[in-house]
């Protein structure tokens, strides 16, 4: 059977932003102890007291996240190169048999001029392009015949170096998105390949990301 301290430490842990906040001391245990008494009480099917609830926020370890967090802030400040792209588009396509062949197409024309930004993310069911805006007239023009269900303008995108360690570490991406997520900026996209992450947020939003991700990386 479960303990009251088991039950507490999973039902914290489901969310991130609440474990990082009681480890900066920025919520109030009493608070907290009364918004979770509900979920800890239905779980273990009794009545348990506030009071109990507090002790075991208060007895909760910080040791793990705080040696993760710790690795992670490690591998930010050895990010590498941040590339910022503007004039961005981002179409989406559902998937059909004559999708592949449009895309080669697209990346045969992107291949000709080193300035074209493109990449092309296949889904189960669509397919998602975000292409230079000098591109556009290319896509609209190939991709005619397929069904769009959604496209957007006046994009940019960052492009972050991740250190090859960022395949052993767990939470690189979180402890990135959260920043983000903190600053209420909405992501457009979200691009990755091995060693590279790509960031797609309106134009209007890129200056305060840029801002955010080069503070996670000399700070």
């Amino acid at each position: 059977m479960k303990t009251i301290q088991e039950v507490v430490e999973s039902t914290i842990r489901k969310t991130p932003f609440i474990e990082e906040a009681l480890n900066e001391k920025l919520i109030n245990v009493s608070s907290l102890a009364r918004i979770i008494l509900s979920e800890v009480s239905e779980t273990l099917k009794k009545d348990v007291k506030v009071g109990a609830v507090m002790m075991a926020i208060n007895r909760l370890s910080p040791a793990s996240e705080l040696r993760i967090r710790k690795n992670i802030k490690r591998l930010s400040l050895n990010l590498g190169d941040v590339i910022v792209r503007s004039d961005l588009c981002d179409f989406t396509f559902k998937n059909t048999p004559t999708l592949l062949k449009e895309i080669a197409k697209v990346l045969t024309k992107s291949s000709e001029n080193s300035d074209y930004f493109l990449t092309v993310s296949q889904g189960i069911f669509e397919t998602n392009i975000v292409t230079s805006k000098n591109l556009k007239p290319f896509v609209d023009d190939i991709f005619e015949e397929e069904t769009v269900t959604h496209s957007m303008q006046e994009l940019a995108s960052i492009t972050i170096k991740l250190p090859k360690e960022n395949l052993e570490q767990s939470g690189i991406y979180y402890f990135i998105l959260k920043q983000l997520a903190w600053a209420a900026i909405p992501l457009q996209e979200i691009i990755s390949t091995t060693n590279e992450m790509t960031i797609v947020v309106k134009e209007a939003d890129i200056n305060q990301t840029f801002a955010i991700l080069m503070d996670m990386k000399l700070s």
